[in-house]
């Protein structure tokens, strides 16, 4: 998988017996933890696409706690050695994985399946409307076309 500068995947833990399970996410001594912000989730149906957006300062930090998404990032930092490049990742409980996203990299996500999904995300900073940017998610921006 091509890996977009900066970006993180780091394999989950969960663990499970006959009451349920734990799904570990992100520990303060966790070598990619940088500091905590506000961890908020967010859901999308299937087929909805949530994107894309741009934070100037914050990194995220996804993990898919229910259901599967088709997480996208896109490059287009003028000093990235990887400036254009498209990294696709599903996420799911089956591939749990945290995705740590730097700032100014463009990110959005699909719902994919038959069921809401559950995106937790623990940013290293809490919400500023005037950090963020959006692009509609079919802009032409992105060399990108969002699944029918």
């Amino acid at each position: 998988m091509l890996m977009i500068e900066g970006v993180k995947i780091t394999d989950l833990k969960i663990i499970r017996d006959e009451r349920g399970s734990i799904m570990h996410m992100l520990r303060n001594d966790s070598p990619h933890f940088e500091k905590f912000g506000e961890i908020y989730f967010s859901t999308v149906h299937p087929g909805v696409v949530k994107g894309w957006h741009i934070h100037k300062k914050m990194t995220l930090n996804y993990a898919v706690v229910k259901g599967t998404i088709n997480l996208v990032l896109y490059d287009d930092r003028e000093e990235s050695e990887t400036k254009g490049e498209v990294m696709e990742i599903p996420l799911s409980t089956e591939n749990y994985k945290l995705v740590t996203i730097p700032p100014l990299v463009w990110n959005g996500f699909q719902g994919m399946g038959h069921e809401d999904a559950i995106v937790a995300n623990c940013s290293t900073m809490p919400h500023d409307p005037d950090e963020i940017m959006r692009e509609d998610p079919h802009s032409k921006k992105f060399p990108y076309e969002w699944k029918k």
